[in-house]
């Protein structure tokens, strides 16, 4: 493959880790002996070496790569068995044959043979499931869980994570004077500086473990409603990246809490309260370690077996309204961490103070006195006995409760406005513009409207903001109410945006706060048109409290539960599918169990044949260092294009170019770039004299329909974003079997400081002066690609001088109107034109494709009504006026 050096600007967001890795922050440490090692606690070896020594061995001698599998390929069987294979029956159908069984010569013949051979002989890395009933109402349930402590020694010990855990809190800023804060894991937080503070008071030197837990209840078959309720948990010592990763092992399932619906209970209300007091009764059995360990400390040793005086501490909930509200103790239709009342969750700024903890705490307290549950309803918390937080330390429950990306915005929030829209728009007329969407590589084609979508997920959500504020320009609406329409969209896409940013400083906190104050400034015309009466919706009112939230625990994809989301599919969809559906539980936890075996089997092998299992170094590590600074420019992902080596199709004639690709004005644009090449230095004139008296010898070139862009450095070979020019192809009967597509584009007409060495710069195309345009603009300009080819190799030396370095691709560009000096004040959006030549014809050049910095979508200014001729396929050409899309 051939890949092109040259670098743009792309919109992709490289992990955080490696940017954050490479970069320049100014940091204050903690300080004093948060987080340093205990003297005379460590061992000498790793966690391999002490799982090593207990696999079977002879005395005196290491065991052999493969223990306690006798070779090579018995492993590769059993691996292949346990993490990719078929069911238990299949398997053992499969090692039945006569010639299989021969010809492998395994030492295990059935699938109960190697679940054997895996129970009793290799060493559990993590603590087992045990079976405990919790008892509430006079009824017994079932709760499968793990030893708390357990699971964090697991996690803080894994050899895996020894490279990245952090243990101490740090405050980075972008400045030498620290006045602008950067916030991004979750050792920058507020909190875990302020839970340090706390418990340094008491103990010095102590290392404080963030416990993360998240819970949610998931289907686990599609047809007889059959559900599991699992709890995960992690630790905020593990940068973001791994935990977010199931590969990474930087999650593990704690428990499945009982998922009865107690439908023996007729009455509503005591049925709820019950499965409140269940719901506590079982974490609070499951987190019962978390009291002493969190107070007193308990010496762990993470990967390297260097030991820490360790405190693990309930730090944050992730779940979604309904488990936040749960956790909490308080009322439906409430807010989980503020006093605000119901009827006015819709105001902005909210104005209510926050829950205070220690209020709460003495109202749950005083259960078994007569007082206990006017004292509950006086702090608006539910009567719940004993919730699980009563006892440990260092917890504030109200404050634990986190945003939820995908539940609060995607899944809530955006599902309102997308709703509210299709209400004020009409869904005809909104359909009608998303079908007319020109396609683009980043964004989905929804070729029916979006209507007519029923259980949306949030991907779709997702996918559905990016084209989302371009439906609402030029609406029917009066002109106050359409300008109020565009920016209410815009406000909550905007909030929507910036709350995923990977690293937040206190000036992007400030925008997230002004966008939101955006929509409300504008929410009337909701009310006004009758879609809405009020705003009093928890899941919108929670976007007052996400810049407190990403001060004190980080940015919000620390917690967001897509993560949790995805660790269902392996442990409860996946491990309920491997059982007989009869007492499926006790299954699926020796499933689990042993695929977790199988796993840290496959890394110990790794690290005994020298392979490095671990990521590069992350955060903690490097940002370790002081006076060192970051700049925001690193969170732009550079662009590399990347050419196929073979073109799509070996020989196009010219005349073709000129009808099927659109690009009439072919030859005289390649004559005025070869003779613009030529002479880098002459005027347009001269240019377009010299171009008359060239020509072209040959009648067909190598046409590619693609060009993609990709980074190496943080995304390996994957596409991030791609170029497509391609025609219609019709079938033998007429019928249309692809539709044309010819992207636009972003190309670099010059650059910001400009090369005088570089004979190309500013030369394919005259740029005015581009004054009060955003930094990332200058330079740039739009075009339309009509045919990305390459010359045939005979002809090169006839056009272009010897000894000259001659681009290898090329495309057609026709060219929209440049940049205005300001975005439209309502979209924020730039508008642009197809641009003419004085004869009216389109306004082209022929450049380098290394001069294209990536594709960019259009929105048409649609009129209050979309015009029926025009398509998704023809709306470039039929169009006049366009914004581009910034989303």
């Amino acid at each position: 493959m051939d890949v092109d050096s040259d670098e743009a600007t792309g919109p992709a967001v490289p992990p955080i880790q490696k940017v954050v890795r490479d970069a320049e922050v100014f940091v204050t440490h903690f300080g004093e002996s948060a987080g340093a090692p205990v003297p005379d606690q460590n061992t000498t070896c790793n966690a391999f070496e002490v799982y090593e020594s207990s696999l079977p061995h002879s005395p005196g001698e290491r065991p052999h790569l493969y223990a306690p599998f006798k070779t090579k390929l018995e492993w590769k069987v059993a691996q292949w068995a346990k993490m990719d294979g078929p069911s238990a029956s299949s398997f053992t159908r499969f090692l039945g044959i006569d010639e299989v069984r021969d010809r492998l010569n395994l030492g295990f013949k059935t699938t109960k043979e190697l679940n054997d051979l895996i129970d009793k002989k290799l060493p559990s890395s993590r603590p087992k499931f045990f079976r405990e009933e919790v008892v509430v109402g006079g009824q017994s349930f079932n709760l499968y869980q793990h030893n708390v402590i357990e699971c964090i020694r697991a996690l803080y010990g894994d050899p895996q994570h020894m490279e990245y855990l952090c243990f101490a809190p740090e405050q980075h800023y972008t400045d030498c004077d620290k006045t602008m804060r950067l916030f991004h894991d979750f050792h920058t937080g507020r909190w875990w500086w302020d839970t340090q503070k706390a418990v340094e008071a008491n103990t010095p030197g102590a290392t404080i473990i963030p416990v993360i837990l998240s819970s949610d209840k998931t289907q686990v078959t599609l047809f007889r409603n059959k559900t599991a309720y699992p709890v995960y948990l992690t630790i905020g010592n593990l940068p973001k990246d791994i935990r977010r990763k199931p590969s990474r092992n930087g999650q593990v399932l704690l428990a499945y809490l009982p998922t009865s619906k107690l439908a023996h209970i007729e009455n509503k209300a005591a049925r709820h309260r019950t499965l409140a007091n269940l719901f506590h009764a079982c974490l609070k059995r499951i987190l019962s370690g978390l009291k002493e360990a969190g107070m007193a400390g308990l010496i762990m040793h993470s990967g390297d077996r260097v030991a820490r005086h360790c405190h693990p501490i309930f730090a944050s909930y992730v779940g979604d309204y309904p488990k936040q509200v749960l956790v909490t103790c308080t009322y439906n239709g409430d807010s989980p961490v503020c006093e605000c009342p119901h009827d006015e969750l819709g105001n902005f700024p909210c104005e209510y103070h926050y829950r205070v903890f220690d209020d709460a705490l003495r109202a749950v307290n005083s259960i078994g006195t007569p007082e206990w549950a006017s004292r509950c309803g006086a702090e608006n918390i539910k009567p719940v006995q004993h919730p699980f937080w009563e006892d440990l330390p260092y917890v504030d429950a109200f404050r634990s409760i986190t945003p939820d990306i995908l539940h609060q915005l995607l899944q809530g929030v955006v599902k309102h406005l997308i709703q509210w829209i299709t209400d004020i728009i009409g869904e005809a007329e909104l359909d009608a513009r998303v079908r007319r969407l020109p396609p683009n590589h980043a964004m989905c084609a929804f070729h029916k409207g979006i209507s007519c979508l029923s259980r949306v997920s949030g991907t779709e959500h997702k996918q559905i903001c990016a084209f989302l504020l371009g439906l609402v320009i030029d609406s029917s609406l009066p002109s106050a109410s359409s300008a109020a329409l565009v920016c209410a969209t815009r406000g909550l896409l905007d909030f929507v945006y910036l709350s995923r940013y990977p690293i937040h400083s206190d000036e992007t906190l400030k925008e997230l706060d002004s966008a939101l104050s955006m929509f409300h400034d504008n929410k009337w015309v909701f009310v006004t048109h009758g879609i809405r009466e009020h705003f009093d919706i928890p899941k919108l009112h929670f976007l007052n409290h996400y810049t407190r939230a990403i001060r004190l625990f980080g940015t919000a994809d620390n917690y967001n539960t897509e993560a949790t989301e995805r660790l269902h599919i392996d442990f409860a969809k996946d491990a309920y599918r491997s059982t007989n559906c009869k007492d499926e539980y006790k299954q699926m936890t020796k499933w689990l169990e042993r695929r977790e075996k199988i796993m840290f089997h496959a890394n110990y092998i790794s690290w005994r044949l020298g392979e490095r299992v671990f990521l590069p170094s992350p955060t903690s590590a490097a940002a370790a260092q002081s006076h060192i600074r970051v700049s925001f420019a690193d969170l732009l992902c550079p662009y590399m294009i990347k050419m196929t080596k073979l073109p799509t199709l070996k020989s196009v004639k010219i005349s073709t170019i000129e009808t099927s690709y659109g690009a009439s004005l072919f030859t005289p644009a390649l004559c005025c770039f070869v003779a613009q090449f030529r002479n880098p230095l002459g005027t347009a004139a001269q240019i377009k004299e010299a171009a008359h008296d060239i020509t072209i010898p040959f009648n067909a070139v190598l046409v590619f329909h693609r060009i993609k862009f990709i980074n190496t450095d943080f995304y390996d070979g994957e596409t991030l974003d791609s170029v497509h020019v391609y025609p219609r192809v019709t079938s033998s009967t007429g019928k249309v079997t692809r539709f044309s597509w010819f992207d636009t584009v972003l190309v670099r007409v010059r650059e910001a400081t400009p090369d005088s060495n570089n004979p190309l710069d500013g030369k394919c195309i005259v740029s005015s002066h581009e004054h009060h345009r955003s930094d990332a603009l200058i330079g740039l300009r739009v075009g339309r690609v009509r045919i990305v080819f390459s010359l045939p190799p005979k002809s090169v030396e006839k056009l272009f001088p010897p000894n000259v370095d001659v681009p290898p691709h090329f495309a057609y560009v026709e060219w929209f109107t440049r940049f205005t000096a300001r975005a439209d004040a309502r979209s924020n959006l730039y508008l642009i034109q197809r641009d003419t030549a004085h004869d009216r014809n389109p306004l082209v050049s022929v450049l380098p494709v290394s001069l294209i910095k990536g594709s960019v979508a259009l929105f048409p200014k649609w009129g209050r009504v979309v015009p029926k001729e025009w398509s998704s396929e023809n709306v470039l050409d039929q169009a006049g006026t366009f914004f581009m899309n910034n989303y």
